[in-house]
């Protein structure tokens, strides 16, 4: 088996050496042929200088500079693309995940499935990042339909003909598991070991997960539509039944209470028509992403071309 391991990297300057350290040990006893492609997501720090130093260093790695910061998926995707062999890995740059670990994905993949995803047995994180990440992988469980994308998780491994099913993809608004459904409904999950983060912070919070939350939903789910349409059809049900009553009312005392029922039939109906607007301006936005022309990655550089890496 041949494998590429793809890593984003985002103010990894520090970690990056032993990273590739580990996975050169580890990678030289699973794989007969694998490279490292480590994709440098516009990092303020030394990030890309330590890419090309590690690149010259060992055989295999490979290293590629992007224009700006586009974002974990999207530099993801970048590495996705320039993979070489049968099966890609992909994996966080501050040590949580372990090389180590890799072997038990590989395990789980020969079982027949396309995709498998390395959930921690115990989370590092903090409970507030716990439960948004967990409400985060509801939804995008929910958009997809498919109850097994629970367990996403940055540390997977699938089997690189998959990208053919999105090879024509060109948003800006990434979701690599998403566009992983669109070619196989094959998707596994195995318990792996993940570590506390090495150094430094996350950098997501739960504005960003909602947000995340949000574009996923919209970028790759008409249910969010249907919603509202379902919403819509509840309420106008329920300003029928008011009618009636209103008439009912008239007829039986002659007259109906004014200002606060009308005060308050107006409120909620405002609300709902305001709550299925923000939800087709949503999609108006992710429809504006698309036809704007913005590429989802551009790179600048690469470092030049490795021999591979052979056990």
């Amino acid at each position: 088996m041949n494998i590429s391991v793809v890593i984003p990297v985002y103010k990894g300057q520090a970690t990056l050496p032993r990273l590739v350290e580990r996975l050169d040990k580890v990678l030289s006893g699973l794989s007969e042929k694998h490279e490292v492609i480590l994709v440098n997501d516009d990092s303020p720090d030394q990030s890309w200088e330590v890419i090309q130093a590690l690149s010259k260093s060992y055989a295999g790695v490979r290293g590629i500079d992007l224009m700006r910061n586009y974002g974990q998926h999207n530099a993801t995707l970048c590495g996705v693309r320039q993979a070489r062999y049968e099966v890609v890995v992909t994996m966080d740059d501050d040590l949580q995940h372990p090389p180590e670990e890799i072997h038990c994905l590989l395990e789980k993949l020969a079982e027949g499935y396309d995709v498998i995803y390395g959930v921690p047995r115990k989370r590092p994180h903090s409970w507030w990042r716990n439960i948004g990440s967990s409400l985060t992988k509801l939804i995008i469980a929910a958009a997809i339909g498919n109850t097994s994308m629970r367990d996403v998780s940055a540390f997977r491994a699938f089997r690189t003909n998959l990208r053919q099913a999105f090879d024509g993809f060109n948003n800006t608004d990434v979701m690599l598991d998403v566009l992983l459904s669109w070619g196989t409904t094959r998707f596994a999950a195995t318990p792996v070991d993940e570590q506390p983060r090495d150094d430094g912070k996350s950098n997501y919070n739960i504005s960003k997960l909602l947000r995340l939350s949000l574009i996923y939903l919209t970028n790759f789910s008409t249910k969010p539509l249907r919603f509202s349409n379902i919403v819509g059809f509840f309420f106008t049900l329920i300003g029928f039944i008011g009618f009636i009553y209103v008439i009912t009312v008239y007829f039986v005392e002659g007259s109906v209470p004014g200002f606060p029922f009308l005060a308050s039939a107006i409120m909620v109906f405002s609300g709902v028509q305001l709550f299925a607007l923000g939800i087709i301006g949503e999609y108006l936005a992710r429809v504006f992403e698309r036809t704007a022309g913005r590429r989802p990655y551009t790179i600048e550089s690469t470092t030049p071309e490795a021999p591979v890496n052979q056990p």
